[in-house]
């Protein structure tokens, strides 16, 4: 997995919250077609009737609702059951969070993120029975929670609820996780000194054969590259950002061996790549002792592993002429899992489609497999197209089910 190039990831709050609510961007949303609850707050549409809100052109019943500090969830009155949308105004000075919340248990159902003041966003949400409450969070001021607005009727039928992990839920799992990874160091510095060990022999076949193994023991740490610090640009950095390229002498670690290896350099010129290597994996088995990883981060980094997959590894803008990144990806699915393993305590009273999400990490895997015989894997370009076909709709429908973790594990402000 990279790390020094990500894509920017989307905020957990612009995600899928519990697989049942969109939250929509603030780009290309034109004029809302609302209606008003009722005349406590501005309404967008005047000539709405005042007692029930209007059908929109998308033919979802439209409810136009207040966010302020004074008047946080005002104009939501007639409550019903259904698919509908809440079309949220911040009428104050400041920009706002939203969420509409059980509040009885804190459960969100829908949120919408840096609300800007004097704007309207929408909020899709299919709502059971039961007691809902709007809570605006303006921007350096108190939490304040909206009128209590029963909705009749039966909860079958509504969208699931999450309700928030604390920053001390998520810290049982991220010890966990460290602890798995520094379970994992002694095995990194044994295949890289053995990999050290083949260039000083001059055994380049050798070396070309060890390279991988060592390799994928590093890469299977995913999720605690950020914790790595300067430690991961020197293991495992590419040459994006270098000016000199393959030749640039901040090009160090997996790669440069790797662009050595499948490029016909000598023993003696790899052989001090080979040696800084593993002085800095040694280093970081000796530094990962005081290493904290944030908890905050663990659920996000589930999604960023096979988001960072499907960015640089699928497209082979990391291969530096061995051809693996098949099994990189392989062994980036393995990562995932070890984040998952740690959260899903957290994640099983939350997640209704967790069976859905395994299902889909055992697809990727088993499509990723089938290109690897024995000892050797298929380079990108000799798949098929129906196999990259298949690959790709397997692992992106793996990333957009692992951005519903990233959501569900964001420590959201309470108050």
């Amino acid at each position: 997995m990279r790390r020094h190039h990500l894509s920017p990831v989307p905020s957990a709050r612009h995600l899928l919250v519990a697989g049942a609510v969109t939250v929509a961007t603030a780009v290309g949303i034109g004029v809302l077609a609302v209606g008003g609850g009722s005349s406590d707050g501005p309404r967008a549409n005047p000539s709405a009737s005042a007692s029930a809100p209007a059908k929109a052109p998308d033919g979802l019943r439209h409810t136009s609702v207040e966010v302020s500090e004074g008047g946080c969830g005002h104009g939501w009155t007639d409550a019903t059951r259904g698919k509908q949308v809440f079309d949220l105004r911040n009428t104050s000075s400041r920009p706002a969070e939203v969420y509409l919340t059980d509040p009885a248990n804190g459960a969100v159902y829908g949120e919408v993120d840096g609300l800007g003041p004097g704007t309207s966003r929408p909020l899709s949400v299919t709502l059971g029975g039961g007691s809902y409450a709007f809570v605006c969070l303006p921007e350096d001021a108190d939490a304040v929670t909206g009128p209590t607005v029963r909705v009749p009727g039966p909860a079958r039928g509504g969208g699931p609820a999450a309700v928030p992990v604390s920053q001390q839920d998520l810290i049982p799992p991220t010890i966990a996780y460290q602890k798995w990874v520094a379970g994992r160091m002694d095995e990194l510095v044994r295949r890289t000194d053995a990999l050290r060990s083949a260039i000083h022999c001059g055994e380049l076949a050798t070396a070309r054969a060890a390279w991988l193994p060592a390799h994928l023991v590093y890469e299977r740490m995913g999720a605690a590259y950020g914790a790595f610090g300067d430690a991961d640009g020197a293991i495992n950095g590419t040459t994006a950002g270098l000016s000199g390229g393959v030749h640039d002498p901040d090009f160090t670690g997996f790669h440069r061996l790797e662009y050595g290896l499948w490029h016909g350099q000598s023993a003696s010129a790899l052989r001090p790549v080979a040696d800084q290597l593993v002085k800095d994996v040694r280093k970081l088995r000796e530094d990962w002792t005081q290493a904290r990883m944030d908890p905050a981060d663990l659920g996000l980094r589930a999604h960023e592993i096979m988001e960072n997959t499907v960015q640089f590894e699928l497209t082979g803008r990391t291969d530096y002429g061995s051809g693996t990144n098949l099994a990189t990806a392989r062994a980036n699915v393995d990562g995932t899992r070890a984040v998952l393993r740690r959260l899903e305590p957290l994640l099983k009273p939350r997640a209704p489609w967790l069976p859905e999400l395994k299902s889909d990490l055992d697809r990727t895997q088993r499509t990723l497999e089938r290109s690897h015989h024995g000892d050797h894997w298929t380079t990108l370009d000799r798949l098929s197209r129906t196999g990259r076909q298949r690959l790709n709709a397997d692992a992106g429908t793996l990333v957009e089910r692992l951005s519903r973790v990233a959501a569900l594990m964001d420590v959201r402000r309470t108050r």
